[in-house]
């Protein structure tokens, strides 16, 4: 039975999904303000369910030895560390829709807050001055609304702008023309040309290297006069300093902000300016959302290890609960077909490339190559250094080039997979395919047809096709003292290239591959494991 730790403040309906699932739960929500005491502990879990306070860091991840996955609950990931969890191969899920509705909602709220100067007005009332003309508001209503990330928030604050009778435009460089359509809102490939044309800007992407920044203070300075900010997205995405001397300077009339560069915020240089509304990230802090996400995590975590689907992954592949019992097979070719690969590589690969021939082109194939790239590069690399989640970054880093393929249907076997290895001095290929057993077979080596189970130990031999070969090697193997379990062969032609893959029954030692060497055809000779 898998164990998860919960180390923040998750629902109590939450646990009980866990439970229902089959899954061991130990709930300490005090945990994630506890680091010293979270990483004596965390090499005992399966996974690790979290909000904001549990910080994911390296050195904890460094000590989680059985860890596979953590779940955050809600949209940020900014307190796990995801390189370090990749290189570790532990899957890092997060709950992007369950609070959309929620920050959105907020973000159409601080407009208003500061349209109208409400926190102002609020207080000034309360303190018995009733200043009525002192606090004049703008409309909504026919105001230009720029909203920049038009992704699951920034599409619904679209749509309830378009309900407030706004006009919306959008600055999203992975928004397609067709999609700004159907949300009815106008794209902006020019940011500042948006900002020129906007009464109000709200902020609605991630924080990533290309955002950080994005509302610089060369671009504050070019909004529009009178304009007001929203930021309920991310801190680190505007220039704190900047927007805060527009505000002085009254270039901005009034701006509202959810979020900060340095959280918890307890000073910024917000906080002194005029018409600013500041709250402490309260952007998905409503009892629904709360509750969604939190379900909604523990039903992700449990899917995946209960039943080996991923959903809403940071670093890995979706694997839907109905995909995954589909793909198992097939992962177990791919494995095979990596494994070996990799292991009769000697030299630096450039490319790889991929085809999936029949019905198992149809299914899901980033979790197919994932594994494949994973087993081809582990002998490469060495053990520990690549999985299935770090495989795609771990190849590009090394500059190799990654194709797929997808083909009917040909040739004896109605699908298969095929894999080609290009290195710097030639190119090997190996295809396999899942027999009416549901387990691999090896059915093709350098062109070369044959059919092998891919088993825990195994020689591979190429070498001259002549009479008495087989007889030498079968021999030689009996004097080492090695039994043959399978012995599969192919040729290319009568006298040309000849292959054979033995299952043997224990480990060859590089001595006893190099006596199989000697053998007069022998042209390759390699112990591979599996």
């Amino acid at each position: 039975m898998p164990k998860v730790l919960i180390s923040d403040a998750l629902s109590d309906a939450a646990v009980q999904i866990f439970r229902d699932n089959g899954v061991e739960v130990d709930f300490q929500p005090a945990l994630g303000k506890d680091p010293e005491k979270l990483a004596e502990i965390i090499g005992n879990y399966d996974g690790l369910a979290i909000r904001s306070a549990t910080k994911a860091t390296a050195d904890l991840l460094a000590k989680a030895d059985n860890l596979k996955v953590i779940g955050r609950a809600g949209i940020g990931v900014d307190n796990v560390d995801i390189p370090a969890a990749s290189a570790k191969g532990i899957v890092v899920m997060n709950t992007p829709f369950g609070n959309s509705i929620t920050t959105a909602e907020h973000a159409i709220a601080m407009m208003f807050a500061c349209a109208r100067q409400i926190p102002e007005a609020d207080a000034s009332t309360r303190a018995g001055k009733w200043e009525k003309s002192k606090f004049m508001g703008v409309e909504i209503t026919g105001k230009t609304l720029g909203i920049l990330g038009c992704g699951n928030i920034g599409s619904v604050v679209a749509s309830r702008a378009i309900g407030l009778k706004m006009k919306v435009v959008a600055y999203d460089p992975f928004l397609s023309h067709e999609r700004a359509q159907e949300l009815g809102v106008e794209k902006f490939d020019d940011l500042e040309a948006l900002l020129a044309r906007a009464d109000f800007v709200t902020l609605h992407m991630p924080k990533t290297p290309q955002t950080a920044n994005i509302l610089s203070a060369e671009r504050i300075a070019k909004m529009k006069p009178g304009a007001r900010l929203v930021n309920c997205a991310r801190g680190g995405l505007v220039d704190e300093e900047a927007v805060a001397k527009a505000l002085h300077e009254g270039r901005l009339a009034a701006a509202a902000f959810d979020v900060f560069d340095k959280e918890p915020a307890k000073e910024n240089v917000l906080f002194s300016a005029p018409n600013c509304v500041c709250t402490p990230h309260l952007g998905a802090a409503t009892s629904e959302a709360q509750e969604n996400v939190a379900l909604q995590v523990a039903e992700q975590m449990s899917d995946y290890l209960m039943k080996g689907a991923i959903s809403n992954a940071i670093n890995a592949p979706s694997v839907t609960a109905e995909e995954a019992p589909l793909l198992k097979p097939w992962i177990a070719v791919c494995e095979s077909l990596g494994g070996f690969a990799g292991q009769v590589t000697e030299t630096a690969i450039t490319s790889i490339e991929i085809e999936y021939v029949g019905r198992v082109g149809q299914l899901n194939l980033k979790p197919l190559t994932a594994t494949l790239v994973a087993c081809l590069m582990k002998p490469l690399v060495g053990e520990g250094g690549v999985n299935m989640v770090s495989a795609p970054v771990v190849a590009r880093e090394r500059g190799i080039k990654i194709s797929e393929t997808r083909k009917d249907a040909q040739g004896a076997y109605g699908s298969y997979v095929r894999l080609v290895v290009t290195t710097e001095k030639q190119t090997r290929s190996i295809a396999g395919t899942v027999f009416s057993d549901n387990k691999p077979r090896i059915i093709q080596i350098k062109g070369i047809n044959l059919e092998a189970d891919p088993s825990p130990f195994m020689l591979y031999t190429t070498n001259n096709d002549a009479p008495g070969y087989i007889g030498s090697l079968g021999a030689k193997l009996g004097e080492l003292g090695i039994n043959i379990a399978t012995f599969a062969l192919g040729r290319s032609d009568k006298g040309g290239e000849a292959i054979a893959l033995l299952g043997v029954d224990e480990q060859l030692t590089e001595a006893m591959v190099g006596q199989i060497r000697d053998l007069p055809q022998v042209t390759q000779a390699k112990a591979i494991r599996f």
